[in-house]
């Protein structure tokens, strides 16, 4: 490729069409990108919580023991559903790295099977987390009864709706095996799915080592 030609190459389009020679190890595809920032956003606003979180604890525990009172902070307890869904997660997460490793490999028909098990693990694993929510209610651990549930309720939305937005995403990648020529494209797109999915799994760990642990 020509100085001219890079200098004038739009950064939006991909390598190795529209005159470009370079293969698409050249620069990484946008939607790998976008996802890694999305990352960042994510670690951002979830260390944020947690810091929230734990000064909050400090607050209630450390404060109301300078004044020789119970404190607001009251802990919830660890129901065996809370396990149950950690360990739907963890084989959802292993479910979808099946179907990336069968992406790279082409083989479409496991690719698409791991994926639907994957995002069928992910619903189930939504499900027992609202259940999960239930329990707790029932049991009279509500929204504003300590700051500690409030908490509770929050990391666990926050975390639920970007897994709900991994399962739309996952839905679009797998609607586009069935059109023809976009194959490779939902290959990609499956991957990304499942390195979204890691990433989930992994604050999922975090947040409830937190919360079992405070």
């Amino acid at each position: 490729m020509s100085l001219l030609t890079r200098l004038a190459e739009k950064s939006w389009e991909r390598p190795g069409i529209d005159g470009f020679a370079e293969p698409d190890s050249y620069r990484p595809a946008a939607a790998r990108v976008g996802l890694y920032i999305y990352f960042g956003v994510a670690c951002v606003l979830f260390s944020l919580i947690v810091a929230t979180y734990l000064v909050r604890m400090g607050v209630g525990v450390h404060g109301a023991a300078a004044h020789g009172t119970a404190g607001d902070w009251r802990p919830m307890p660890e129901p065996p559903l809370l396990w149950i869904n950690s360990a739907v997660l963890v084989a959802s997460s292993l479910a979808w790295e099946v179907a990336r490793r069968s992406a790279r490999a082409l083989e479409w028909d496991t690719m698409r099977r791991m994926a639907l098990i994957g995002a069928g693990l992910g619903l189930l694993f939504l499900a027992g987390q609202l259940l999960l929510w239930r329990q707790y209610q029932a049991a009279g651990y509500y929204l504003a009864t300590n700051p500690a549930n409030a908490f509770f309720y929050l990391l666990t939305a926050v975390h639920g709706l970007h897994l709900a937005g991994g399962v739309v995403a996952c839905g679009r990648a797998v609607g586009q095996l069935g059109m023809r020529g976009n194959q490779r494209r939902a290959a990609r797109n499956i991957g990304l799915c499942a390195v979204y999915w890691h990433f989930l799994l992994l604050v999922w760990v975090l947040l409830a080592g937190l919360l079992v642990s405070t």
